[in-house]
């Protein structure tokens, strides 16, 4: 099994969830993160000052997948991520030891 964890940009989220249900995705976890990379941030005006805002707000998606299926839901959130600018986001694909679902018991691929 393997775990996907995505930072794209927050207002590609829905695009990214769309293809991802279409790749099988059964689930995702999804949360707000702020962090900087090559993009280093930007400069916003405010009551005619200029402050320099260092950590870029993103959206944090995490995936849990069977081994056969990580291929695909990694090219399904370049695919719907992707603008071909900075700031686009990354992809990691951990090993995943293990996983049970809470209700039943299930183990391993049956729990995801």
């Amino acid at each position: 099994m393997k775990l996907i964890m995505a930072i794209i940009k927050p207002a590609k989220l829905d695009e990214v969830r769309e293809a991802l249900v279409e790749c099988g995705v059964q689930g995702l976890t999804s949360g707000e993160v702020s962090g900087f990379g090559r993009q280093k941030g930007h400069t916003e005006i405010y009551r005619g000052a200029e402050y320099a805002i260092s950590f870029v707000p993103k959206t944090k998606i995490e995936v849990a997948v069977a081994d056969s299926q990580a291929d695909a839901v990694v090219e399904a959130i370049r695919s719907a991520a992707g603008t071909g600018n900075i700031g686009d986001g990354k992809i990691f694909v951990l090993e995943l030891a293990g996983a049970m679902r809470i209700r039943t018991g299930e183990t391993g691929e049956e729990a995801l």
